[in-house]
């Protein structure tokens, strides 16, 4: 494993995690704070929530916490026989993006799916530490700017 840095010095990142799909969550939420940990940011609360359409309430919650800086959400939407995997993910993506702008803090959209297989969905578990490295890269950026 490469060294660790310090680029999320003085960052705190809270993590939501979906339980449905465990089997690729757990996974998803143990690679988001292994990298919270490799980029030296402090880990905020973690909150599991029942599904993915649960999560932008939970990110709102902790948007009102002064201590946390960004939200990194977690969880994989897998395709059904029925369109609900796209309202689900459509309207928590939509959602996720409107807290964000409206706290002025970064979410990091670590969702995967819509239209994915369970396969898919376990081959894009890497994706949860790029989502905890673009909100520290967010939140230095948001910082610089004043």
């Amino acid at each position: 494993m490469p060294k660790a840095t310090n680029e999320g010095k003085g960052i705190r990142v809270a993590i939501v995690a979906s339980e449905y799909n465990y089997d690729v969550t757990l996974l998803m939420l143990e690679r988001a704070k292994e990298e919270v940990e490799f980029l030296g940011a402090t880990l905020g609360p973690v909150v599991r929530t029942p599904g993915v359409y649960d999560i932008p309430l939970a990110t709102k919650v902790l948007f009102e916490k002064p201590d946390v800086d960004a939200v990194v959400a977690l969880g994989a939407v897998i395709e059904g026989e029925t369109q609900h995997d796209e309202v689900v993910m459509g309207q928590a993506a939509r959602k996720l993006t409107d807290l964000s702008v409206e706290y002025g803090k970064p979410v990091g959209l670590g969702i995967s799916g819509p239209g994915e297989t369970r396969l898919q969905a376990q081959d894009r578990i890497e994706n949860a530490g790029n989502a905890v490295r673009a909100v520290v890269k967010m939140v230095r950026r948001l910082r610089a700017l004043g």
